[in-house]
């Protein structure tokens, strides 16, 4: 899956979850997986069908009541997943393969990815673009309040290229499971 992010290309996490998972699970996984807080509205789209928290008004079906497998069950079946509906983060979830789980493996597990996740409340797509391009020079009149915003003492402790999965597995492991295969 990947977000649509600035910069040289997109920030990207290749997880693997069980197709039985709820869409409402799978928003925990991907709130862990980009490093954010949970605190804005989000949906997920497939087809004309969308899952959040229900709210008739919006069309949003329960994504509690959802499984993966329900929504996208096959290799190739995509997704859309917004956060934050003012920031506008929108995400491209690709089935790319349904396996068995594999014996004594906990899921969900990230393995691989590309970029630093954007800030929360960063501003979107060109919020986070225009954070990037401050962040690299420390003569602009904002870089040290957006150094503060972030809570870094210098620019060096921020690297939007960076990416360590082995972060991105703690952050998951409380929402790990091992799966019995039968």
């Amino acid at each position: 899956m990947h977000a649509k992010g600035a910069g040289d290309g997109r920030v990207r996490r290749r997880l693997e979850v069980p197709s039985g998972i709820t869409l409402r699970e799978l928003h925990d996984v991907i709130q862990a997986a980009f490093s954010w807080e949970d605190y804005h509205m989000w949906a997920f789209e497939s087809g004309r069908d969308r899952y959040g928290v229900a709210d008739r008004d919006l069309g949003i079906g329960s994504a509690a009541s959802k499984r993966l497998g329900q929504v996208a069950p096959h290799t190739g079946e995509r997704l859309r997943y917004t956060y934050d509906f003012g920031d506008d983060w929108e995400h491209d979830i690709l089935i790319q393969d349904v396996t068995a789980p594999e014996a004594g493996t906990a899921y969900p597990r990230c393995l691989t990815g590309r970029h630093t996740c954007p800030a929360e409340d960063c501003g979107g797509i060109w919020g986070y673009g225009y954070l990037i391009e401050i962040h690299a020079d420390s003569r602009h009149k904002e870089h040290r309040d957006r150094l503060d915003w972030l809570g870094l003492d210098s620019a060096d402790q921020f690297d939007p290229a960076a990416f360590d999965a082995a972060q991105v597995n703690s952050a998951l492991s409380p929402l790990a499971t091992v799966l019995i295969n039968y």
